[in-house]
């Protein structure tokens, strides 16, 4: 396999929880923030505890307990909690919907929510077909599991009016690295059916609403930045998986990333692009409360999620 940016690696083999496996799922409330004139709503599909080491191995008790005043909402013990949800950006008359979740494809490393769709549908104004657009961070399956479902048997899109939009860097990428079968699934059929739009990665969605490259986690990774009324957020994609990932930014999601390397050095530019100037920093798989501040103390960077 070859991609177009870094290091040449194998296929990323995966196994998919058994039911016995599978922890708890809740997921979690529904949010809402306001950014100028944009909003955003956080729709979940799951808030799931497990073992740490699935996605930081280096993460040990001790970094814990060296910032207990703040983690708390993010860790059980050595136990973390990682949400799956949508964020639903409502921009200059636009309906955005940023990642679409786990979906419920069998053999999937995580489980999703059948229930997730309706539930999205109550919290859309006009409903699953008013969505515009349909911005995927990046092609994992937690970010596009729902991007097409079952409906009486045939596979159709989950947001039928939407423009799908990914990066040509993502699509060359699945083609060599698709453990989870996404690409007959979640992004041939799109394609196929002619709602897909391939994407740079400094896209602007709306004049509110644009894309920023964060690679590393996969070769087109991409968060999403909302600027709007003198006030700023940005949506983190899997730039950074938990907020502890801020105070030790060398602490990679090894076992997923496509670049660890590159993973690290972008959340150190995170840090120092949002850190203590007000921006909402929205964690895509962060546990409620979701979002905050980063904030930088003498020991580094944390994450204020009080605000």
């Amino acid at each position: 396999m070859s991609t177009r940016h870094g290091p040449v690696k194998p296929p990323r083999t995966v196994h998919a929880m058994s039911s016995s496996e599978r922890p708890p799922i809740e997921p979690g409330p529904v949010q809402h923030w306001r950014i100028g004139d944009a909003t955003v709503t956080r729709v979940g599909e799951v808030v799931l505890t497990l073992s740490s080491n699935f996605l930081l191995p280096d993460l040990t008790a001790e970094h814990l307990a060296a910032n207990a005043d703040w983690v708390g909402p993010y860790f059980d013990g050595m136990q973390m909690r990682l949400s799956i949800h949508t964020f639903v950006v409502v921009s200059e008359g636009r309906t955005i919907v940023v990642d679409t979740c786990a979906g419920v494809e069998p053999g999937r490393m995580l489980p999703g929510d059948p229930t997730f769709p309706d539930r999205l549908d109550v919290e859309i104004d006009g409903g699953l077909a008013a969505v515009d657009l349909v911005l995927c961070t990046h092609l994992h399956f937690d970010h596009v599991g729902w991007n097409t479902r079952i409906v009486d048997g045939v596979r159709v899109p989950t947001f039928p009016n939407a423009r799908y939009l990914f990066a040509q860097s993502e699509l060359d990428h699945l083609a060599g690295d698709d453990p989870d079968d996404l690409a007959s699934s979640d992004v041939r059929p799109l394609i196929e059916a002619g709602l897909v739009d391939l994407i740079e990665p400094d896209h602007r969605l709306t004049g509110e609403v644009r894309c920023v490259p964060t690679h590393g986690h996969t070769p087109g990774h991409v968060s999403v930045e909302i600027s709007s009324g003198g006030q700023r957020a940005v949506i983190t994609g899997d730039a950074t998986h938990s907020p502890i990932q801020f105070r030790y930014p060398e602490m990679a999601a090894r076992r997923v990333d496509w670049d660890s390397e590159r993973s690290t050095a972008t959340r150190r530019k995170m840090i120092a692009n949002y850190a203590d100037n007000g921006v909402l920093v929205m964690g895509t798989h962060f546990a409620p409360p979701t979002a905050g501040h980063l904030r930088l103390g003498p020991e580094g960077a944390w994450f204020d999620g009080s605000a």
